[in-house]
Order: structure tokens, then sequence, then C-alpha cells
């Protein structure tokens, strides 16, 4: 057996606090709505990645289910019908929810205005999928005729999202 050197962690660099402005977050168009990066991590990492997501009414995901991260986010704006596993939760501003890696889960964006919530994942590099996904957003809002249609973007995710853990298992929670 090989000789063991406990690491020495005081020696390493000291962390360093992240500050992002408003306003000053790299943006991504995915889905119909922008992912304004607040927090950064690569793929690989095992850091938290957090960004403050804005989506028009009528987005939904499919029911899926992430291999590797955990998800939380906290709504700031709007109202979305949830599914956590079996249960389903009609959530508005001031909610938070947690969702441990594996646990199916869908939503659908209600009402007549946008939803914003402020997204985290650990490990943080899931962000990274909406980057591989959609397209750098040219200004900090919902795209429009400038993001990426459906049908092109669809395709995009069946491809990318299975390296990510990705696995969808059903349709969309419906309107």
């Amino acid at each position: 057996m090989a000789d063991e050197t406990p690491t020495d962690h005081s020696a390493a660099a000291p962390a360093r606090a992240v500050v992002t402005r408003p306003g000053a977050g790299r943006g991504t168009w995915a889905m119909g709505s922008l992912f304004e990066h607040l927090l950064e991590s690569p793929r690989d990492s095992t850091s938290l990645g957090v960004a403050m997501v804005t989506q028009p009414p009528g987005i939904a995901t499919p029911l899926h289910r992430h291999r590797d991260e955990a998800e939380a986010f906290y709504l700031l704006e709007g109202r979305m019908s949830y599914r956590a596993g079996e249960d389903v939760h009609e959530l508005d501003a001031g909610c938070f929810m947690y969702l441990p890696a594996g646990l199916p889960h869908a939503f659908r964006i209600r009402g007549e205005q946008p939803a914003r919530f402020l997204a985290l994942t650990a490990p943080g590099g899931l962000l990274n999928l909406y980057d591989e996904v959609g397209v750098p957003a040219t200004e900090l809002r919902l795209p429009g005729e400038d993001g990426l249609a459906p049908e092109v973007e669809i395709p995009r995710w069946v491809e990318v999202g299975p390296r990510y853990g990705l696995e969808v298992l059903g349709p969309p929670i419906p309107e």
C-alpha cells in the first residue's frame, strides 16, 4: 500500500469572492428564455452554478431528470406549475424549490407575465448545457426573432442533453 500524505488545504491559494453586478452576467438565449450567468462553473466542476432566468408565459419543459445535478430555484416574479416526482406544486413569487439529483421534474410558466427566478445547480456545469443548445444573447432580454426557432433548438437538446446526464421521461405539463 502506498504511503498517503494528507492534503494540506491551508497551503492552497485563498478562495476569492465572486461579485456579479446587475446586468453584468453573460447571457444565453435558449428555450425562448434568457439565462443570465451569475456564477459560472466548468462542465466537470463540483462547484455551484447560478443563473437569473427569465421565461415567457407558456414555456414548458418535458418531464425529465438530471443524473448528476441537484437544482434549486427561488421564484422572484411570475407563476409556474412544477411537477417534482408525483407531486404538482403551484408556485408564485417568493417560493423556493429544491430538487435532488435524479428526481423527475417538469414545469410550465403560467399567467400573462414572464417568470423570473434565481436558478442554482450543484455541480454547476449543467448551466453550460444552455450555451450548447442556445445562442449568445445580444442583450439581456427575452429573445424575439433573434432567438432560435424550436425546430432548430429541439434537435440540439436531443443531441447534447445526454452528455449532461439529462434524460427525457415524458411530455410537458399540459396547458
